[in-house]
């Protein structure tokens, strides 16, 4: 069972909500509960494991930059920085666009 359902469905109000992928194969999903915290964070890393945060997304984000296991067993990876994030498409006709975060000084 994951965040306490007995199947997985997703884009629902009671599934889960992909939000993100790393660059290391881990899919991150919203949850609608993770260790009874709502609306937190549950990541399917490289090997197909589960993981779950009671989180936000914006904590979970910035652990899993500076390190922190947050995708699974031996997930973990430091991120100087600038950090690329990648917007997809949402509707026709639009294209994938980058945008680059600041300079992190680590």
């Amino acid at each position: 069972m994951i965040c306490n359902r007995p199947h997985i469905t997703f884009g629902t109000p009671d599934g889960l909500i992909p939000l993100a992928a790393t660059d290391q194969g881990a899919a991150v999903f919203l949850a609608p509960e993770v260790h009874g915290f709502p609306d937190g964070l549950v990541a399917q890393g490289a090997e197909g494991e589960w993981v779950g945060h009671p989180m936000t997304f914006a904590e979970w984000l910035y652990r899993y930059l500076i390190g922190e296991e947050m995708a699974g067993w031996d997930s973990a990876t430091f991120h100087p920085g600038p950090v690329r994030l990648g917007y997809l498409p949402t509707g026709p006709g639009e294209h994938t666009r980058e945008a680059y975060g600041p300079e992190r000084g680590m």
